[in-house]
Order: C-alpha cells, then sequence, then structure tokens
C-alpha cells in the first residue's frame, strides 16, 4: 500500500494540484482527500511534491528492447517487461515481425506460459502480430519470404485468449476483409499499415472492422491530392485512430502536427516501435530475420530502410508536445486513454478509485521519476 502525497494528478481528463493518491491491493483506493488518516494506516508514503502523477503509459508496438529481439527469442517479453518502467510503459504489446506459421505458435505459447516467478516489471497484454499479411512492395523491414496471402485457415488459433491482441494487415489484398471481420468477431483489434490501399479500399476495411492504422505515412502509400490512399483515409475516418513513431526520423514533424490536428487526443495513439537496440548502445542488432545497423539516432538495414525504432515513449511524449505545440494532458492521452480505449480497457490509462494502480511520476521536464505497475512500485530513479 502506498500513499502519494503532494502530486499535480493529471487525469488526464482533469488536473488536480498538490492531491493525494491512495493505492491498495493493486488499484486506486482513494484519489484527492486532503487527509487520508484511517485507509492510510500502514501506507508507505511517497512525497511526489513539484512532481506530475500520470496513469501508466501502454505502448502498442515494441518488437523488443535491451539487447533482446521477440521475434528471434519470444520468451525474452518478460525480460524487456522488467525494464520498459524506466521509460514509464506499465502496459504494452509485444511485436512480432512476419513469421512462419511455427514461430508464431512458438510466441504464442511463450505468452501463456506468463511471467517468470518474482517477475516485476510492465505487463504484456498480448501480441501485436504485425504480418504476415503484408503488400510486398510495402514490405519494410520485413521478411519477404514469410509474407502471405491472407486466409481463414491461417488464423483459426487467433484468438485474444490464446494472446493475438492485435493484427496489422493490407487491407487490400484478396482474402483480406473476411480475415478482418473474423478477427473483430472475436475481439482482436485489425490495424491497416504495410500496404497500398487505395482510398475506397481503406474505406471498405474500416466498413469490415478495422479501427487502427499502424505508424501512419510509414509504409504506405503517401498523401496524394487526387488519391488520398490509406493515409487520407485515416486521417478522414473518425471510426479509426492511428498510431504514429515520433522520433522526428519517421516522420517529419509538420506532418505530425497533420496528423495531431486531424485525429487529436482520442484519435492519436504514440507508439515506439522499439527494437533491440531501445535502451542499448550504437551497433549490429536483428529485427526477425535481418540485421539492422543502429546509430545514435535510428536503426535502419544496410540499404537504408528504417528498421523500426529506438524511441523511449517518454521521448516521444516530449516529441509531441514539442513538435504540435499541445497541452500535457492531451499528450498524455496518447500514450493512456487512447490506447486503452482502443483495447477496451476501461481500467486503464486513467486516474481514477477503483482503477487498475498502473502510474508514471514525472519530474516537470517529463522524465520518469517513478513508475508503479498494478500498486506495485517498480521503477525509481535514483
Amino acid at each position: 500500500m502506498y500513499l502519494l502525497e503532494n502530486a499535480t494528478i493529471y487525469t488526464p481528463d482533469t488536473v488536480l494540484h498538490q492531491s493525494n493518491l491512495l493505492i491498495r491491493d493493486g488499484h486506486i483506493a482513494a484519489l484527492n482527500e486532503s487527509k487520508l488518516p484511517h485507509p492510510a494506516m500502514g501506507a508507505q508514503r511517497f512525497d511526489a511534491r513539484g512532481l506530475i502523477l500520470a496513469p501508466g503509459f501502454i505502448d502498442l508496438q515494441v518488437n523488443g528492447g535491451f539487447g533482446f529481439d521477440f521475434t528471434t527469442h519470444p520468451a525474452s517479453i518478460w525480460q524487456v517487461a522488467a525494464q520498459l518502467p524506466r521509460y514509464g510503459v506499465t502496459a504494452f504489446l509485444p511485436t512480432l515481425v512476419t513469421s512462419p506459421p511455427e514461430r508464431i505458435a512458438q510466441s504464442l505459447a511463450s505468452w501463456h506460459q506468463g511471467a517468470p516467478p518474482d517477475f516485476r516489471g510492465a505487463y504484456p497484454l498480448g501480441w501485436h502480430l504485425e504480418g504476415p499479411f503484408l503488400n510486398p512492395a510495402k514490405k519494410g523491414a520485413h521478411n519477404l519470404a514469410n509474407l502471405r496471402q491472407p486466409s481463414l485457415e491461417a488464423i483459426q488459433s487467433w484468438l485474444p485468449n490464446n494472446g493475438v491482441r492485435m493484427v496489422t494487415l493490407a487491407p487490400e489484398l484478396p482474402g483480406a476483409l473476411d480475415v478482418i471481420r473474423v478477427l473483430r468477431e472475436r475481439g482482436v483489434i485489425v490495424s491497416a499499415g504495410h500496404s497500398l490501399a487505395t482510398y475506397a479500399q481503406a474505406l471498405a476495411s474500416f466498413d469490415a472492422g478495422i479501427t487502427s492504422g499502424t505508424h501512419i505515412f510509414n509504409a504506405m502509400t503517401a498523401l496524394h491530392q487526387r488519391e488520398p490512399g490509406l493515409p487520407g483515409a485515416l486521417l478522414a475516418d473518425a471510426r479509426v485512430s492511428v498510431s504514429l513513431i515520433v522520433d522526428g526520423i519517421h516522420v517529419h514533424p509538420a506532418l505530425v502536427r497533420l496528423a495531431w490536428q486531424s485525429k487529436g487526443p482520442r484519435g492519436l495513439i504514440l507508439v515506439s516501435d522499439a527494437m533491440a537496440a531501445l535502451g542499448m548502445p550504437p551497433g549490429e542488432y536483428r529485427l526477425g530475420e535481418v540485421g539492422v545497423s543502429v546509430d545514435t539516432e535510428s536503426a535502419r538495414l544496410t540499404d537504408g530502410t528504417l528498421a523500426g525504432s529506438i524511441l523511449p515513449p517518454d521521448a516521444a511524449l516530449r516529441n509531441l508536445i514539442a513538435f504540435t505545440g499541445t497541452t500535457l494532458p492531451e499528450a498524455l492521452s496518447a500514450l493512456t486513454s487512447t490506447p486503452a480505449a482502443l483495447l477496451g480497457l476501461a481500467d486503464r490509462g486513467r486516474i481514477a478509485q477503483g482503477c487498475i494502480a498502473d502510474l508514471v511520476l514525472l519530474t516537470p521536464d517529463l522524465e520518469v521519476a517513478a513508475t508503479w505497475v498494478r500498486g506495485e512500485l517498480v521503477y525509481q530513479r535514483a
């Protein structure tokens, strides 16, 4: 049990100044009480004066980090999860790049086995399968040999209870609309990406059940004045949210502003698309079956193609504010309440009594000072 005192609390719907929050049994037990003598008896007190308390960050696209690549070593999700709280991440979707069926099955099995004993870290909510139903012309860093045409046979075991939480596919491929409908009926989030979809094809996929676009502007058609394509449909249609990599490399700041103006805090989601080099020095790493060269700013294939990122989520938050001039409460939504809403999580992504106590404490410069996952203090900056 923890009592966080004197914090500026972003819920993110409201801002509470010099307020207190009580954590008990992994949940938020009380909020904004000036005095909590009885319920707070025995609580560890944490003075958060001068700091900002926000909901924990939810990252929907993490390929790996800290030297581990999920596609190569699916069981490493727990090693990475243990370190993600240093960036404010409390829940995430480990992401598998295009892989053969046996590797997908192995990854689902790793998630099913659950956390190792005494695990402390961010919680993996299920897999984000980025592929294998991608357009070869927009494969990015994915291995062409592993791409497949969409089929109902291939997705027989793709269920949330089996660990498939989200699937990125190219909606223009033959058979894609049937796959989208079936996955949505099962409760799997389907996102459009790595695609050459026209505007009309994109709208048809939204009608079929797509509710998101994966890293908008990257690995899709360009925004054209007479054929808006997939990015134009994603920006214009209120039914879908979009994820965005805001590292200043994947997308120009002007297009970050355009996406923010179009989708706003309830439609734009910050993702890291982090790969194995997150939190590591420059060098040579893996993203699935391909080698990636990493410098201090980016991760690229030998031909210069971007291959994921080394973007910490807290840095993405700072970049979004710098690029758009938006407010902190609105920017926080892109890492908290908006991804939670896409996943249908009513008890995460916000600070309210009864919610799971996934929380991040930030300095005025928006650096991570401490992180709680399910009410447990799992990271505190020295």
